[in-house]
């Protein structure tokens, strides 16, 4: 073979070897861009720029599985990183759920990011995780849960008897506890479900009201009734992140502070937004008294507390231990300010 043609069998080799070398993962996400998911674009461009472009990922919409089949998809390995709500399927990710139970008193988001770091890295966590090919990489923190809804507005407990209500979870056990008749449609339905009327009221934080379109059919918003949030973690399939460089795993686990610190950042401003958005669109701001929400605690929070300890631990998860770390966690986060 001449010099010509080894110097172009070398330039070949190495092209194939470069892109060999490249790294691409799919990420399964659901509904469109928005604020609860700019930290998965944020970490997609911080690892991207960490490694030269040669670790990428590409972020469909709902292309690669329903919301509610993430978990699923990350087990068979059908894509690499995935989002989705413990609400969804609370038998497959019950020790989460603890993150979820009403009126846990988280007051702000980087409250919500430390009890859910906290608890994802608990090993009870880790090993149910694992049942599903799933290590957690970060939370998509939300605030605390508000209810939208049609006609006239609820301000007293005693109207929420019969209310049939988009909420999961815990939550929706607390409106149950209160009268209420929830119903767990996807985030994606729940326009649909109160433009037709299967629901009088849905509770999301203020991002899904405006992503989801239900605050277009609201006449009320409750203002301070802050009965929880859901949690949403972001997972990794366990073999693609074991399979990554150490360069790679590096870029990926040092990328997710900030990615957190950059949705805090982007979804305070639309918190700020949100009296001027209720305004335009002629939305109603209701306060629930004192008086109403302590009997909403009552009956919505302890007893529910106690009997998901109840369940879980006869299930064998260390469930007192999970829900002491949520109490623990806030006392040190607030210590620490």
């Amino acid at each position: 073979m001449n010099i010509t043609g080894k110097l172009l069998c070398t330039a070949v080799a190495f092209t194939f070897a470069t892109e060999a070398a490249a790294t691409e993962w799919n990420v399964s996400v659901w509904g469109k861009r928005r604020a609860f998911t700019e930290h998965i674009h944020k970490i997609a461009d911080l690892v991207s720029e960490k490694t030269g472009g040669e670790f990428t990922m590409n972020i469909s919409y709902g292309g690669l599985s329903k919301n509610t089949e993430n978990l699923d998809g990350i087990s068979i390995g059908a894509f690499e990183m995935a989002q989705f709500c413990a609400g969804y399927h609370a038998d497959k990710n019950r020790a989460i759920t603890v993150l979820e139970l009403p009126f846990l008193g988280v007051a702000n988001l980087d409250e919500e990011v430390a009890v859910s770091h906290a608890v994802y890295a608990h090993p009870a966590v880790a090993e149910e995780m694992a049942q599903w090919n799933a290590r957690m990489l970060m939370t998509s923190p939300m605030p605390q849960y508000n209810l939208v809804g049609t006609g006239e507005p609820r301000d007293e407990l005693a109207e929420f008897d019969g209310m049939r209500v988009r909420a999961t979870g815990g939550l929706g056990k607390a409106f149950t506890a209160v009268g209420g008749v929830p119903t767990s449609v996807t985030s994606s339905e729940a326009y649909q479900a109160m433009e037709s009327g299967v629901v009088d009221t849905v509770a999301f934080a203020q991002h899904a009201h405006l992503s989801f379109g239900t605050i277009n059919q609201a006449a009320w918003w409750t203002a301070n009734l802050n009965p929880g949030t859901v949690n949403c973690p972001v997972v990794v399939n366990i073999d693609a992140y074991d399979a990554l460089s150490d360069a790679e795993r590096e870029a990926l686990d040092s990328s997710v502070d900030e990615a957190i610190a950059y949705y805090l950042e982007n979804y305070g401003a639309l918190l700020k937004q949100w009296d001027d958005v209720l305004e335009e669109k002629g939305v109603t701001k209701v306060m629930i008294s004192d008086e109403e929400l302590a009997k909403f605690k009552d009956v919505g929070g302890k007893p529910i507390h106690d009997a998901w300890i109840a369940e879980m631990s006869a299930q064998g998860l260390p469930a007192q231990e999970l829900y002491d770390l949520v109490f623990s966690t806030l006392e040190a986060k607030r210590a620490s300010n």
